[in-house]
């Protein structure tokens, strides 16, 4: 079961000499994409101090997107770990649900204060693994 984290359209500007979404671009839609779901993770009473602190992120571009795509972005958790979350963005066409690319990025999360990694809590744990793909 994933969630979906983002809605956006490629835009002219974003498109390369080529013809198609740089891959700089990918890069924003994904890690917007990212912002939405740790915050839904993190939960409603969100404990200042913690933040996320992406760790490890790989990209595989499937389909070149053109100017005026409409795109989604879903998310899926893959593992929970202690104190990190791996998940997968899968960004498709919303009209015609072709691949365009994936983003398997592990997040931990971080201690402000301390700067170092903090265990994720119940709150989180569970709507983590909510979203884990059957």
């Amino acid at each position: 079961m994933g969630r979906t984290t983002l809605l956006s359209v490629a835009q002219p500007w974003q498109c390369d000499q080529m013809g198609h979404m740089n891959v700089r671009f990918y890069a924003s839609l994904f890690d917007d994409a990212s912002f939405q779901f740790l915050g839904h993770l993190a939960g409603p009473e969100a404990d200042a101090g913690l933040g996320w602190a992406d760790v490890r992120i790989e990209t595989d571009f499937r389909d070149e997107t053109a100017a005026g795509t409409l795109l989604t972005v879903t998310t899926h958790v893959e593992r929970v770990g202690r104190s990190s979350v791996t998940y997968l963005h899968a960004m498709t066409d919303s009209r015609s649900s072709t691949l365009k690319a994936e983003a398997r990025v592990t997040t931990v999360r971080f201690d402000l204060s301390a700067r170092r990694s903090a265990p994720l809590d119940e709150g989180a744990r569970a709507r983590a693994e909510a979203l884990t793909r059957s």
